[in-house]
């Protein structure tokens, strides 16, 4: 991809009603960035961090918008379902990563474009896929060479995707494409 077409964020939850938590994060962040596209939902195995229970993730698109109000958009949600910062991959109320903004790149310690560990997160890159085949993240590449890669490590091992919605409209992607379940060829139920 070239330019901003788009923003990436990805949500997490794992605490209290966490679809209700995610589908306030996805109407809010609508309504202060534009969501173009919600991904399916997926349960997911926490990653490093104290033992926790599972998350709820997803990937949302985005009208690009410069870093910093992108970010800002990111913390209003997450203030909004009272996330409370303790420890570090601990469990959370709600937790929405910048993850790419298309070939924009931010070295800022407070906002690193794309991030930092997308490339490595299952729960990040399949999800992302569904919503946008041709993804690529500067400097790792095409998303989907990524998700075989994690999938060939074993490392999807822990996705499972529901039949959580986090919009009122079904099927809410970009210019009205259908997700897929690239997860389905990674070896996941």
């Amino acid at each position: 991809m070239t330019g901003p077409g788009h923003a990436v964020l990805g949500l997490g939850s794992n605490l209290g009603d966490r679809t209700a938590t995610l589908r306030a994060a996805v109407a809010l962040l609508d309504r202060r960035l534009g969501v173009l596209a919600v991904s399916p939902v997926y349960e997911t195995v926490p990653v490093g961090g104290p033992p926790q229970d599972d998350y709820l993730n997803a990937v949302l698109l985005t009208r690009p918008a410069p870093v910093h109000e992108l970010l800002a958009a990111a913390r209003e949600a997450e203030q909004a379902a009272d996330r409370v910062r303790t420890i570090r991959w601990g469990p959370r109320t709600l937790d929405v990563d910048v993850i790419a903004c298309g070939d924009v790149t931010s070295d800022d310690p407070e906002i690193l474009v794309p991030h930092p560990r997308a490339h490595l997160r299952a729960f990040v890159c399949v999800p992302w896929l569904d919503v946008d085949p041709d993804a690529t993240i500067p400097g790792h590449g095409r998303v989907a060479e990524l998700v075989a890669g994690l999938a060939a490590a074993g490392e999807t091992a822990g996705l499972r995707r529901t039949a959580a919605t986090l919009t009122d409209t079904p099927g809410h992607t970009v210019a009205g494409r259908g997700g897929s379940d690239p997860g389905a060829d990674a070896g996941r139920g």
